[in-house]
């Protein structure tokens, strides 16, 4: 087994990993990074200039200015923010107001994001600020994917000290992630580009939703994504998540088409997402359209924001999603947010050992040797140093 060679000091940890929910790490009133800015909803741009850049991508119609970021496609009238909460109409410009400002500062295990075939056993350095493009029923991080940047306590990080911080703390990569990444979507490409220069690792964790031309221009500098595929279904996508399925579906196919190393996560909730037909029908679509060897995560519902009233998902609806998964043909295939079980192990597909043994996020043993599987020699599919 290879050690890990990520391991932060108690000064680090105590540092960067502050109270939180839902996994997520928010700042306090005074920021680890520097004093917060002091925000309300009826600051102007001014107020908040520091954290605030034009956007990449809007036009100028006769009702208002048109974000072109995201299918959502808002059109913003003088003055008000779009459905992201963080996309602002002043003075005929479209601004973000979620630049530098994050919200959530966390160091992770890689695996948590989860990427389970991407750098094993380090740690990636993890910003989100407050802003979504879709609204989820089941949001486990509603507190900030709900809100503007107004609202929220935010740190000052802008993205060369994102960069300084990565590598304080000893991490391989860092992780746009919590929220909606795309929402703040200056912030995560400018720090990106840093990043790289600083031979840093970026981590997309998604839902996907964004227009073409955008997710090109982010794909490029990102590494590694994990998307949320939410549902086989366009009613549900609306009913349950305000968004479709056919632009998250484009976005798998340009992610795996440009190299980005993807693993797809499906949550399955009961009584919206669990229907096993739809299932396999969604399997099947990832095998014939090329994401066999693509992880796929099928990960338990907790009841959380307006879904309380639903129980869990069951442990035998998700052990029936991964039976139909793996007959479809696709080669690894996880159950998350439940530990302790064979299917957070990495099997290989050839011979059907435990090639990665796992607990929760912590690797037990590694079996895979210059990407392959050390019994057998099968290539293993992933990113593995």
């Amino acid at each position: 087994m290879k050690k890990s060679k990520k391991e932060i000091s108690k000064r680090q940890f105590m540092k960067y990993t502050l109270a939180g929910i839902g996994g997520i790490a928010c700042a306090p009133m005074n920021s680890l990074f520097g004093k917060p800015p002091v925000s309300t909803v009826n600051n102007p741009p001014e107020k908040l200039w520091k954290w605030s850049r034009e956007a990449m991508y809007y036009t100028v119609t006769p009702r208002g200015l048109k974000c072109l970021q995201c299918p959502n496609e808002c059109t913003i009238k003088e003055g008000e923010l779009g459905d992201c909460h963080n996309h602002l109409n002043y003075k005929g410009k479209l601004y973000t107001i979620a630049y530098g400002n994050p919200c959530a500062v966390h160091i992770d295990p890689i695996e948590k994001k989860p990427l389970l075939h991407f750098l094993p056993e380090s740690s990636a350095f993890s910003i989100a600020t407050a802003g979504c493009n879709l609204a989820c029923l089941n949001c486990q991080n509603w507190s900030i994917s709900q809100k503007s940047p107004r609202e929220t306590r935010n740190f000052d990080l802008m993205p060369d000290k994102v960069i300084e911080a990565a590598i304080e703390s000893d991490c391989e990569s860092i992780a746009y992630t919590y929220s909606e990444p795309i929402t703040f979507f200056e912030y995560t490409y400018d720090t990106s580009i840093l990043a790289h220069k600083a031979g840093i690792k970026n981590v997309l964790v998604s839902a996907g939703y964004i227009n073409e031309e955008p997710l090109r221009k982010l794909a490029s500098v990102i590494d590694a994504a994990n998307i949320d595929l939410k549902s086989f279904k366009d009613s549900i996508y609306l009913k349950l998540n305000a968004g479709k399925l056919e632009p998250v579906l484009r976005t798998l196919k340009i992610l795996n088409e440009v190299g980005v190393w993807l693993e797809i996560t499906n949550l399955i909730v009961p009584g919206w997402t669990d229907d096993f037909d739809m299932i396999k029908e969604m399997c099947d679509w990832l095998f014939k359209n090329g994401f066999a060897d693509n992880p796929l995560h099928f990960s338990r519902f907790q009841p959380l924001y307006k879904l309380t009233q639903l129980p869990p998902t069951p442990l035998s609806t998700l052990t029936k999603a991964r039976e139909i998964a793996l007959d479809a043909g696709i080669k690894y295939v996880y159950i998350g947010n439940v530990p302790g079980t064979d299917a957070e192990n990495t099997f290989c597909h050839n011979c059907n050992k435990i090639i990665i043994k796992r607990r929760g996020y912590s690797i037990l043993s590694n079996h895979i040797k210059n990407g392959k599987c050390e019994y057998c020699g099968e290539p293993v599919a992933g990113v593995w140093e």
